[in-house]
């Protein structure tokens, strides 16, 4: 069994600044609260590679992985995978942006399996990444409005 999580939020900003504020990774520990570090490692062409840190979780356990990332500007979306997966045996992801009424929507797809020394199988992780997901995209919106309000 593998897992999937699709989660979407409507931020009523520019799309522009949505496209900005969320692809820029260096700043992601900044927009998201889970993150302590983000290292960029490697830029090629549009593509960066980089290591994500969290924050431990209420186990202790300290999630650290490396991704690249791939934004395609021109049809809105994210193409991204973990390369360094820690507990997961593979991790891709999409992001789409797409202007609706009362400003953007930004959806996150993830897919992923889980290895068997996990700390949590795929049904564990897929209400894990669900919950938070939902958290992170609250704090993302509220963050992006209020730069939008103050351009």
């Amino acid at each position: 069994m593998a897992g999937h999580t699709d989660n979407s939020i409507i931020i009523d900003a520019p799309m522009d600044l949505v496209w900005r504020m969320t692809n820029d990774v260096a700043t992601w520990p900044e927009l998201f609260s889970e993150y302590a570090k983000a290292e960029i490692l490697r830029r090629d062409g549009d593509t960066v590679r980089f290591r994500l840190t969290m924050h431990p979780d209420e186990q202790g356990n300290e999630w650290c992985w490396v991704s690249e990332r791939t934004p395609d500007a021109g049809r809105r979306t994210v193409r991204a995978q973990r390369v360094e997966p820690g507990w997961f045996k593979y991790m891709s992801l999409f992001w789409e942006y797409r202007e609706v009424a009362g400003g953007v929507e930004m959806r996150w797809v993830q897919d992923f399996e889980m290895r068997p020394d996990a700390p949590a199988d795929d049904a564990q992780m897929t209400n894990r990444l669900n919950r938070n997901t939902a958290v992170q995209m609250e704090r993302i919106r509220t963050l992006v409005e209020s730069a939008a309000r103050a351009a």
